[in-house]
């Protein structure tokens, strides 16, 4: 069901004039966005008529963008996904843990997103299998999967890494599972420590390799002098990790992933109004408690496309990773190790049921089976009702 507003309204009606306000300040991929967005579902991008065989109830589909960005886009991969990764829980508590950036560097990773970003992912995760792989704490072989989410429930910039992993690993010598407390994996005081030391060392790094960048009221800090001067709190600072194992079990944190791995910034679902004072939606105030967390703000059309693209991804970039037990080629032999070590059966490869590519909700007027009349090309309209009874039409969502 539609909802009464969406991100592609906004862009529709405010984006032509955000583009000509900010000519040559906005990337290429940026701009892909926002006409993938705009032209989502619509006869931009062609489509079909599907007719009921029932009652002859017919309705136009358009094509959808399927850009990553696109609130509207991406369901089937999401649900696939949280298919994908169910089949690899193991029968031990996950803990649900997050790496978030200090402010002081989050202005460095809107300017240089591809370094950081990755220097995010690659910190986060060597400091949990290191920490993991410590005899003084669990001193196992742990598996990671990680998901970048680079916005606030405002959509302001705040990087972020979630990890959802398994409470325990397999030992160095391979011959048994080594399992973590039940309410406690890793002491996240230790974690902080180390993930500050690894990602302020690298990124120091770059910054002498002469490979990031910095613009406009940050173009000082090129300076070597000035950088090492802006870091300088956050290198004494605490750097906050947060880990908890999930009330809910280990679905419910992948189920809380899955909803935001294939798409940015915000649904359409907390979209309340879209009018001349702006665009109002809900959000999530963390410095409250109760029923006062959920607050509602409006921004201007402009600052709301502006906060919108800031959460573009490079391309090519995954924000999605796994590590250890859960990396690569040897994900399934890890797991199967894993499975035998908890004297668990492994699942069977039977093929699970996938949601087709070409898969057509029922009729809303008698639930029949909705079948194709008709195609029509990019930036084409169908002909008119193929027959005289059936007079009724809808638009698919």
């Amino acid at each position: 069901m539609r909802t009464s507003v969406e991100v592609a309204d906004i862009f529709r009606a405010a984006g032509p004039a955000y583009r000509a306000a900010h000519a040559g300040h906005l990337s290429l991929a940026q701009l892909k966005v926002m006409s993938a967005i705009e032209h989502c579902r619509t006869a931009a991008l062609g489509g079909h008529v599907e007719a009921c065989e029932d009652c002859g109830q017919w309705r136009i589909a358009y094509n959808s963008c399927r850009n990553r960005h696109c609130p509207k886009c991406q369901g089937a991969a999401a649900r696939a996904w949280l298919a994908e990764r169910e089949a690899d829980l193991l029968p031990v508590g996950y803990f649900h843990v997050v790496f978030t950036l200090p402010a002081a560097i989050t202005d460095i990773a809107l300017q240089n997103k591809a370094l950081v970003y990755d220097l995010l992912f690659k910190a986060a995760s060597e400091t949990m299998l290191t920490i993991a792989a410590d005899p003084k704490h669990l001193g196992a072989r742990i598996g990671i999967t990680a998901v970048l989410h680079t916005w606030g429930s405002s959509m302001t910039h705040h990087p972020h890494v979630h990890m959802i992993v398994p409470g325990g690993g397999i030992a160095p010598d391979a011959s048994r599972w080594i399992s973590s407390q039940p309410a406690f994996l890793l002491p996240v005081r230790v974690l902080g420590k180390l993930f500050r030391r690894l990602f302020l060392t690298r990124l120091f790094a770059l910054h002498a390799a002469g490979r990031l960048g910095f613009f406009g009221t940050m173009a000082h800090l090129a300076d070597r002098g000035a950088f090492l001067r802006h870091l300088a709190p956050v290198r004494t600072k605490r750097w906050v990790v947060y880990a908890k194992a999930p009330f809910a079990g280990p679905e419910a944190v992948l189920a809380y992933l899955s909803r935001y791995t294939h798409r940015v910034a915000i649904s359409n679902s907390r979209l309340i109004a879209f009018d001349q004072d702006g665009v109002t939606f809900r959000y999530k105030d963390y410095r409250r408690d109760g029923a006062d967390r959920q607050q509602i703000m409006t921004l201007a059309a402009d600052e709301f496309i502006r906060r919108f693209l800031i959460h573009v991804l490079p391309r090519g970039f995954h924000r999605i990773r796994h590590y250890g037990l859960l990396a690569g080629s040897a994900r399934k032999a890890s797991l199967a190790l894993a499975r035998e070590l908890l004297n668990v059966l492994t699942p069977p490869d039977a093929a699970r049921p996938v949601e087709p590519e070409d898969f057509r909700p029922p009729c809303r007027c008698c639930g029949g089976r909705m079948i194709i009349i008709e195609t029509f090309e990019r930036w084409r309209q169908p002909r008119g009702p193929p027959d005289a009874t059936a007079t009724n039409r809808e638009t698919a969502p």
